[in-house]
């Protein structure tokens, strides 16, 4: 178990107190007490408590102090497997094996925030939305009095008045499903405040080029695709001259370079040349100079194989979703940073070569809304840059690398730490190098050329 100080919330007006966090690093789910099923800490891409049996009604892990009152949980959760009439959730406010505040993702795409009191189970909001199996969800709990809030990736699903329970611990829990579950962090103090949703695509009453929409695409493990060792010849100019291009499905370039948006600059207001849509994916492309914002994506998205030639604002940013791929390609010449994450979730980069640049990664430290982020960067070969990732340490980011390559340049900072600040301030430089509680890699995972 990882226990940190500093602040950690979906979206806060103040800072508060980190009483209770764990991501199962050290191999082991000590300071849980399990109540059912089968629980074991496996490995995901990082380590995670695995509920596996799908048979049981009730399965449990139980954490924290039962003094608790005000507070807010938040884990990461990827439900496995979805029973008919089971579900799987996060719990607070437990007085008892039976008793506590319950959001659980249930089959049939319903979220649902729930009072439970033994077998009677009273509903107090919910929602129609996706839930999947084989997918990360950011569930969080909020309880402030008698003021229950439930939100999924960042954003309130339900909110309610019950003064049913009063204080207890937290929870894990599993009904004939399988789940995983991971970076469980309780925060205490501050005014917790609903985030916004996350942004959705933007739509103009002008004609734009809009990319075909075809199968949606799996994206490639990080394994087979090596960094690219050299810079590709554009197939053919493609002109961008109807504003930013909508993509939806799967949008293959060709290899063209797309081309022009923006002055170039760091400007904040530059339109993206590309904007996906959740769940598209964009290959084989080339951006020219000036790139506007790059590409922005609203939802889970692929970037596969592009390469920015000069940078502009930012070569990608993530606005709203779980988990965003960056899959081969490349980028040079980002005075600041190459991928900005504004929204929740989790930034994957693997296969990607980058030069002359700020930051590869920057976990957005000032923005309206404040979220958990993580970034998981393997198999990439960087040269003259200043910093591969930065992180808001106070918010609970997570950071890992594995294949990192160094080219000529031994003084570049792997993982930069920040405290995260309100929109308006400058995030404050706290520290850097790996950690094991948000800076994740050994000496052996860094080569330097």
């Amino acid at each position: 178990m990882a226990l940190s100080a500093g602040a950690v919330a979906l979206s806060q007006n103040a800072f508060a107190a980190t009483v209770f966090s764990d991501n199962f690093e050290d191999g082991a789910a000590d300071g849980w007490s399990k109540s059912g099923g089968t629980w074991s800490v496996a490995t995901d891409g990082s380590r995670v408590l695995t509920q596996t049996n799908t048979a049981t009604d009730n399965a449990r892990q139980f954490a924290g102090s039962t003094s608790w009152t005000d507070y807010t949980v938040t884990a990461r959760v990827k439900p496995l497997s979805l029973g008919s009439g089971g579900h799987v959730g996060l719990l607070a406010r437990s007085t008892g094996a039976t008793v506590y505040y319950r959001l659980a993702l249930r089959p049939g795409n319903s979220v649902q925030l729930q009072a439970v009191n033994g077998s009677t189970v009273t509903v107090l909001g919910s929602v129609t939305r996706a839930v999947a199996t084989g997918t990360w969800y950011t569930l969080g709990i909020q309880t402030s009095g008698s003021t229950i809030r439930g939100l999924v990736d960042g954003t309130v699903i339900a909110s309610a008045t019950s003064s049913a329970i009063g204080n207890g611990r937290i929870g894990l829990q599993t009904a004939y499903s399988g789940a995983s579950f991971d970076d469980i962090a309780v925060v205490t103090g501050g005014t917790p405040t609903p985030t916004t949703p996350a942004p959705s695509a933007s739509t103009s009453a002008s004609p734009r080029p809009s990319a075909s929409p075809s199968r949606s695409a799996t994206p490639s493990p990080s394994a087979s695709t090596n960094p690219p060792a050299g810079w590709p010849t554009p197939s053919g100019s493609a002109p961008v001259n109807n504003g930013t291009i909508p993509v939806s499905g799967v949008f293959d370039g060709g290899m063209k370079r797309y081309c022009c948006i923006g002055d170039g600059g760091q400007g904040e207001s530059q339109d993206p040349v590309f904007e996906l849509a959740p769940g598209a994916t964009i290959k084989n492309v080339i951006l020219g100079a000036p790139a506007g914002d790059g590409i922005h994506c609203t939802g889970n998205c692929t970037i596969e194989n592009v390469w920015w030639e000069d940078v502009g604002e930012d070569a990608a940013t993530f606005l709203g979703g779980t988990n965003y791929h960056v899959i081969g390609g490349g980028a040079r010449h980002a005075s600041d940073k190459i991928f900005q994450h504004n929204g929740p979730g989790t930034v994957h980069i693997s296969g990607f070569y980058a030069e002359d640049f700020g930051k590869l990664y920057r976990a957005c430290g000032n923005c309206s809304s404040s979220y958990q982020r993580h970034v998981v960067v393997d198999n990439v070969r960087v040269t003259d840059g200043d910093s591969i990732a930065g992180i808001n340490v106070n918010w609970g980011d997570t950071a890992r690398f594995t294949r990192i390559t160094v080219v000529n340049d031994s003084s570049m900072t792997i993982c930069d730490k920040y405290h995260g600040v309100p929109k308006g301030s400058e995030p404050t430089h706290v520290g850097s190098g790996a950690d094991g509680v948000n800076c994740f890699y050994s000496p052996s995972d860094i080569t330097y050329q």
